[in-house]
């Protein structure tokens, strides 16, 4: 049976539609795009798209598009596709679209032609190509959709904002929920809470030395060396990779940055707040900032580590499935890291994820979202009834919704069963 995640419904019916405007699936490494894509192609006549990657540019969703046009195929021994790769690319599915509309096919009035790169983000300087493109071939009204994959940081860094303006639809594809894990490959609660919400990963948990091998050398180290160190000038690679294993062992812990700095032998909080962002931006860490009326309080608090899906904390700790249950001081910080994975990558563009400290009190998460607040405490401790933190901040924001995890009102399983923005609702 193959699995379609809630995600696939709103990219085919983008592509149902009149093409408007391009379509940009991004999300971090190993979270399903490409296969989003191609479940929405599957049913389609292959004669109707176009599916090419830049990160492999000989391979084509059609069998034949090398042997009709020999010069796209990149010159022997070239390791990178090139802008005339991108323009001639997009010249043949232009004229595979005007085709496709003039074919006899029953489908042809009814499904727009679909264009496909993934990886866009390795041609070099694509975004003003792409500009170019798509607003040529708009004014010549040909009826295509072009859909750009690829990492969520790598898009923004070269120019999706600024060349691409009015110009785009972003669909974000995010970390694997846990009622997507469960329906897709039969997840406990406790297997989701352990092992996280990468699907690539799932067939391997029963062998955790080769799952943990899997998560270091196909989804850690190439988020940080193709997602961050490439995306942007980082002057102390190894401090970084530092930070990153420092800020998965202590996930769900407030750490001032500069006493991490006195660990990684860095003076610099700046530095290490800007490598904490290029971090989250790669969807591997998050640095969650206090809530606080003020911003300039908010920036100026100490970050709460919180890696965005569980897989990362696991796979640099030494507990086994059953050891880690065993430790109940251990799980319950695994509860919590789960918690806040999954309010940071379910919050939207209008909702922000923090946490909230006043002297001894505290609040594991503060979601504030179109001017309503809520405040989630993790239980963790059977039979614990005061919240004192929980209480002081409803008291000061009484309009506040209050909610606690865990507790026979609001089971764990039932909390993540919803996205970040409904809590405030």
């Amino acid at each position: 049976m193959i699995y379609h995640r809630p995600i696939a419904r709103v990219l085919g019916a983008r592509l149902a539609e009149a093409p408007q405007r391009l379509q940009i699936l991004a999300g971090p490494r190993q979270v399903g795009k490409t296969t989003l894509i191609q479940q929405a192609l599957i049913e389609r006549p292959s004669t109707s798209y176009l599916s090419l990657a830049a990160d492999d540019p000989n391979r084509s969703g059609s069998a034949d598009h090398y042997a009709q046009v020999p010069s796209l195929a990149p010159a022997k021994g070239a390791s990178a596709p090139t802008a005339s790769w991108l323009r001639e690319s997009w010249e043949l599915a232009e004229r595979r679209a005007l085709a496709w509309g003039e074919s006899d096919h029953p489908a042809s009035r009814a499904l727009p032609f679909v264009l496909v790169f993934d990886e866009i983000q390795l041609v070099p300087q694509w975004s003003s190509d792409v500009k170019g493109l798509w607003d040529g071939f708009r004014k010549r009204g040909v009826r295509m959709h072009v859909v750009l994959l690829g990492s969520a940081p790598l898009l923004v860094q070269q120019g999706l904002h600024e060349s691409l303006t009015g110009r785009y639809e972003l669909i974000r594809v995010t970390h694997w929920s846990f009622a997507e894990m469960n329906d897709a490959f039969g997840f406990t609660l406790d297997q989701y809470v352990h092992f996280g919400g990468y699907p690539g990963t799932a067939s391997l948990i029963h062998d955790e030395e080769r799952w943990r091998a899997y998560v270091r050398d196909a989804l850690i180290e190439p988020s940080i060396e193709r997602d961050v160190l490439a995306m942007a000038r980082v002057d102390k690679p190894a401090m970084l990779r530092r930070l990153f294993e420092l800020g998965c062992d202590y996930s769900g812990q407030i750490v001032s940055l500069s006493k991490v700095g006195a660990t990684l032998g860095e003076g610099h909080t700046d530095t290490l707040a800007h490598q904490l962002t290029l971090l989250g931006q790669a969807g591997l860490l998050t640095g969650l900032q206090k809530y606080a009326a003020q911003a300039i309080r908010q920036r100026k608090s100490p970050p709460k580590f919180q890696v965005n899906n569980n897989a990362l904390m696991t796979a640099a700790a030494t507990y086994r499935f059953d050891e880690a249950r065993a430790d109940r001081s251990h799980w319950g910080r695994l509860v919590e890291s789960a918690v806040g994975a999954h309010l940071v990558t379910t919050a939207d563009a209008d909702t922000r994820v923090h946490y909230w400290r006043e002297a001894d009190m505290e609040v594991d998460f503060v979601v504030e979202s179109r001017g309503k607040l809520a405040a989630v405490e993790v239980k963790t401790v059977q039979g614990m009834t005061r919240h004192r933190g929980l209480d002081e901040f409803c008291r000061r924001h009484p309009d506040a919704r209050r909610w606690l995890v865990g507790s026979d009102e609001l089971p764990l399983g039932e909390f993540l069963r919803q996205d970040a923005a409904y809590w405030t609702s």
